[in-house]
């Protein structure tokens, strides 16, 4: 039994929660041991009744209460994980701070930033500067009151100054820039990315005001006015919100083309539209389906929909539906992660159109691989596959959709999926848990580390999984209690 947290520390026991959190994988703060946990393991609290599990995290879990706070723990600072970013949790599951006033309804964390949306529809980000729009910045590190600081409101060049994304360069050219007027950051590989890190966990661990050059405090981001943020989904350096009219919104680093503006803009400091639909299409649809129509851009076939309803953001590519069930992709395609016949770069949404016809539910993105599920509860999976995180019982590389038909998921259908790095996991409709890909730290949940490159079953008694949330070496379950 939990109990909500009421004023001044006190809980409420008379809030009785069915639900239950388990977590395996790398989450070192989370043990005394610091080692990985290889088996489910329940998070256990006295003060929140869980809502929601959130995905993404590099040694430290997410989690939303029922009033609306966002949960942190196991978070470590020798990953080069900031506190600003993961909340410094060790153990015991606390409170982000962020503004009292504020309720979280979805969240997401990337390699080194985080991103909630709330009750109202703002929202609110933090961790790796660079990964950080403009906006207000709340400075306490306390989880009540704070400090506010305004920041240099940064003008819109892109869209006042120099009109169209397609503008700023072409799929063949590869031209890069900036958004907003920021300097342009070169692509950097993995060690550089470590030596920032390092840097930023070194800055936040000697001083506030030097952390602040590499880590930003939550930031509630300026949006437009009128929009709404619905939910948020955060990859290795970059962010996308989706409005509750189904308005898709990007920021941070886009050189692969993640951002979907059309040309690799290398850094997008404020929030901007990412244009996946032809609005003109409309009742249309049925006809393209049907005859396979063509567009100007050069994708085969104009996009299914009205509007997109789900979002997923990978390592560096995208991927969104639309809701007439069509899957677009969009980003970095070295491993053929956006499912177009090819390892080239998608610098725009672009439709799979080998799964058009196929209604597609939900999406996932990993660090080099996507999985998706459709209406009927098949799973379709695309991308880089060294760890067998495609599922298909080897380690070949996919560059189209290919339909999962493992021994292990005969007659299963398959109802919601998350990816992390370089795993995958399922929930059936039956209430079955699957993994299978990298099993380095035990974020299969199957008791050893050993990669598995077929789907195997999760063992987890007593409960009925409701969502499952992929971290990048962790796992997260939120399950309903049987009794």
């Amino acid at each position: 039994m939990n109990g909500e947290v009421m004023e001044e520390g006190v809980v409420n026991m008379d809030v009785h929660d069915a639900r239950l959190v388990y977590m395996w994988g790398y989450l070192p703060g989370a043990l005394p041991q610091r080692s990985p946990i290889l088996s489910p393991l329940a998070v256990r609290s006295t003060v929140y009744a869980w809502k929601d599990v959130c995905g993404g995290g590099c040694g430290f879990a997410m989690s939303i209460s029922e009033s609306g706070k966002l949960i942190t723990w196991g978070s470590t600072d020798d990953l080069g994980q900031s506190y600003v970013t993961s909340g410094k949790h060790g153990e015991t599951p606390e409170a982000f701070p962020l503004p009292p006033e504020v309720s979280i309804v979805k969240a997401a964390a990337g390699w080194a930033h985080c991103v909630a949306a709330t009750d109202n529809g703002e929202v609110y980000t933090w961790g790796w500067k660079e990964c950080i729009p403009s906006g207000k910045v709340f400075s306490h590190l306390s989880g009540t009151g704070g400090l506010e600081k305004d920041l240099f409101e940064r003008k819109n060049l892109f869209f006042t100054e120099q009109g169209s994304p397609r503008s700023q360069g072409s799929r063949s050219s590869g031209g890069s820039g900036t958004l907003s007027g920021l300097d342009g950051r070169g692509s950097k590989d993995e060690s550089t990315k470590r030596r920032r890190m390092s840097s930023a966990k070194q800055a936040a661990e000697s001083s506030s005001s030097g952390d602040e050059t590499l880590s930003a405090f939550p930031c509630l981001v300026t949006l437009n006015p009128g929009v709404r943020i619905a939910t948020v989904s955060a990859g290795g350096r970059h962010t996308l919100a989706l409005s509750d009219t189904g308005q898709v919104w990007g920021w941070g680093y886009g050189g692969e083309g993640q951002l979907g503006l059309g040309s690799r803009i290398r850094m997008v400091s404020s929030p901007h539209p990412i244009p996946c639909i032809d609005s003109s299409y409309g009742n249309e649809r049925a006809a393209v389906l049907s005859q396979g129509g063509m567009t100007s851009e050069g994708q085969g076939f104009r996009v299914p929909g009205t509007y997109i309803k789900v979002i997923a953001c990978g390592g560096r590519h995208s991927a969104v539906i639309t809701d007439a069930g069509s899957l677009l992709t969009f980003g970095w395609g070295l491993y053929g992660q956006c499912g177009q016949g090819s390892t080239d770069d998608e610098l725009s949404p672009t439709c799979v159109s080998s799964l058009l016809g196929i209604r597609i539910e939900g999406v996932a993105a990993g660090l080099w691989h996507t999985v998706c599920v459709s209406a009927d509860g098949d799973l379709y999976t695309f991308g880089g596959n060294q760890f067998g995180q495609l599922g298909t019982g080897g380690d070949q590389a996919e560059t189209l959709p290919r339909l999962l038909e493992a021994p292990s998921l005969e007659n299963i259908h398959a109802k919601t999926v998350s990816c992390g790095a370089r795993h995958s996991t399922i929930i059936t409709e039956d209430g079955k848990v699957f993994c299978w890909g990298w099993n380095k730290y035990g974020q299969l949940g199957l008791g050893d580390v050993i990669d598995r490159n077929v789907p195997s079953q999760v063992t987890i008694d007593g409960c009925v999984p409701q969502k499952v949330a992929c971290g990048w070496w962790h796992t997260l379950l939120l399950a309903e209690s049987l009794t």
